[in-house]
């Protein structure tokens, strides 16, 4: 059993502790076998909070932290969760040194340019009329609503903050998740197509889950830390990027497999996840591969 190394010192370390696997509506998976999986509760799509402890530690075991979201100042973490919907990080970036360059990067700069001028410097990042209308509609949020202080902002109760940035253009729950989470710090979990995938063929929820469903199993499942929130979330991301790829996933290899309803041996393939027309692709930090 691996040692959990904590987040930090303020932040709880959670302890691997082995638990029966929830039975779901895995039928797509054919290593995935409900019969062959203990049921610890009846509450569909309710997963384990020792399940999810293991996970978290396992992941953390073997890739430590992962230091994110990436970002010298809170709004520049706030542009870079509006900029990576629907594109890769790499083209994010392009667009945020376009911002920094042009000096643009604070809500001061951002509410006095002309849209067109910041559909130039956003052009890397793909959408950019779009995401130029939802970075405008977000800063003059910020200062008809709270004066332009992201501190007034973030001090506000996180249900009443998470259902104001749902309102803005351009803003679905992932985005205002991740500005709650990783620029206010706010003990709110993100959800991306990376912990569907995860989730689903490890058969712990069904294929129409809705977001929110999935967000609220790991916040009331787990300690309401945001460092343990933005930790976890990130470690999900890695995963999904470097094992469970949405084709030809490295399933022997991965810090998960153990908990695989049937874990596979070191060096056999993932090629039998055949169906993925169920994972549901959401805005995430990083373009799936």
């Amino acid at each position: 059993m691996a040692a959990t190394r904590p987040i930090s010192r303020n932040a709880p370390s959670l302890t691997l502790q082995n638990t029966p696997l929830l039975s779901a509506d895995c039928s797509d998976f054919p290593f995935a076998k409900p019969q062959t999986v203990a049921l610890e509760t009846s509450t569909p799509g309710f997963v384990p909070s020792r399940t999810l402890s293991s996970y978290f530690d396992a992941l953390f075991a073997a890739h430590g932290p992962q230091h994110w979201w990436p970002g010298r100042t809170r709004f520049e973490i706030i542009v870079g969760a509006i900029l990576t919907q629907n594109t890769s990080w790499t083209n994010v970036e392009r667009a945020i040194h376009n911002l920094r360059d042009a000096r643009m990067l604070s809500t001061q700069a951002v509410r006095r340019v002309r849209s067109t001028r910041l559909a130039q410097l956003l052009r890397p990042s793909g959408y950019f009329r779009q995401k130029t209308k939802t970075l405008k509609a977000f800063v003059n949020f910020l200062y008809s609503s709270y004066a332009g202080s992201l501190g007034r902002l973030f001090a506000t109760p996180t249900a009443v903050l998470r259902h104001q940035l749902l309102a803005l253009r351009g803003i679905g729950p992932e985005t205002a998740d991740s500005i709650l989470l990783y620029a206010g710090k706010h003990p709110v979990f993100v959800v991306d197509a990376y912990t569907r995938r995860i989730l689903q063929r490890h058969g712990q929820v069904h294929s129409k889950i809705a977001y929110d469903e999935i967000g609220k199993m790991f916040e009331s499942s787990l300690p309401a830390d945001h460092q343990l929130f933005n930790e976890f979330h990130a470690l999900i991301v890695h995963v999904g990027k470097h094992f469970c790829r949405k084709t030809n996933p490295a399933c022997s290899h991965c810090p998960l497999n153990p908990f695989l309803p049937v874990p596979l041996e070191r060096g056999a393939t993932g090629d039998f996840l055949r169906d993925e027309s169920a994972v549901t692709s959401h805005r995430s930090p990083v373009t799936l591969p």
